[in-house]
C-alpha cells in the first residue's frame, strides 16, 4: 500500500485527435493523472466519420457506447463485422486489428474507452494496408 499516492480529479477539458483519426476527450492517463496501468477517455465519432485501421500492441480495450452506434470491422483482413448500439459494451483483445466507423447520417456516436495502456497513444499501431478494405458508404 502506497499511502503517499494521491487521488486525482481530472476535469473535462481539451481533447485530441488520435493517430487513428478519431476525436478523444482527455480523461485519466499517465499524462493527466500519473496512471500506471490504465487509460480512460471519451470518444466521439461524428455522423459519417470513421477511424483508421489499427491495433493496440499488448493492451486490451473496453468500450461502452453511450449514444448512437458504431460499426467495427476486426480481425485478420478486417473479416469480421459487428455493430455496437447505445448501452453495449465492446471488448478488443490486445493485438487485434480493428476499424471503427459511424455510418449514421444524423447521430453522433459517443463512447467511453478504457485501455490497459496508461499512455493515451503509445500502443497504437496504424495498419494503412487495411484501410481500403472497408467502403466509406454502407452497402
Amino acid at each position: 500500500m502506497d499511502s503517499s499516492a494521491e487521488c486525482r480529479v481530472v476535469r473535462a477539458g481539451q481533447g485530441y485527435e488520435g493517430k487513428q483519426a478519431l476525436a478523444y476527450g482527455s480523461g485519466i492517463s499517465a499524462e493527466s493523472a500519473g496512471a500506471r496501468g490504465l487509460c480512460l477517455h471519451t470518444l466521439v465519432i461524428p455522423p459519417g466519420g470513421r477511424g483508421k485501421a489499427h491495433l493496440h500492441e499488448d493492451h486490451e480495450s473496453a468500450i461502452y457506447v453511450i449514444e448512437g452506434e458504431s460499426e467495427m470491422w476486426w480481425g485478420d483482413g478486417l473479416a469480421h463485422h459487428e455493430i455496437a448500439h447505445a448501452g453495449d459494451f465492446v471488448y478488443i483483445p490486445a493485438g487485434v486489428p480493428h476499424l471503427p466507423a459511424n455510418r449514421s447520417d444524423t447521430v453522433t456516436m459517443t463512447a467511453v474507452i478504457a485501455r490497459t495502456d496508461p499512455n493515451e497513444q503509445e500502443s497504437v499501431v496504424l495498419l494503412p494496408e487495411l484501410d481500403g478494405l472497408i467502403p466509406d458508404e454502407p452497402g
